[in-house]
């Protein structure tokens, strides 16, 4: 017995109704040690805020080992492109890639479930996310 060959189509018909929101996850890792990772980590951050500021991230941030503590460099970006190939594009940018701090790989993800929940307090200005 094989298995069915599964594509886009059959997934975006068995999640009918629910969000089928495209994005891309761009994971990265180091290429050559901390060392390099660190002197483009400046550079890198800017990047990542005018993505947010552009509106392509959808949110980013480190992995942690799994102590919960150290850090090897390692991350993942999720952004919003029209295909594959402008979201390969979007990452080639980020100058922690192009200065070959670290490598990445991009791959296409629908996001169909979750929660996230804002609370503003309007008098003090706090705010929570959940």
């Amino acid at each position: 017995m094989s298995n069915p060959n599964i594509t886009k189509d059959d997934i975006l018909e068995a999640s009918k109704g629910m969000l089928q929101k495209q994005l891309f996850v761009v994971f990265t890792t180091p290429t050559n040690g901390m060392g390099p990772v660190m002197e483009n980590i400046e550079d890198h951050l800017k990047f990542q805020v005018d993505l947010e500021k552009r509106g392509i991230m959808f949110g980013a941030g480190p992995f942690w080992e799994d102590d919960e503590h150290t850090w090897n460099g390692e991350g993942m970006v999720i952004i919003r492109a029209d295909n594959l190939e402008d979201a390969r594009s979007i990452a080639e940018a980020d100058p922690m890639h192009s200065s070959g701090a670290r490598s990445f790989t991009v791959r296409p993800w629908l996001l169909n479930e979750g929660r996230v929940t804002v609370a503003i307090e309007y008098s003090t200005g706090r705010h929570t996310v959940t």
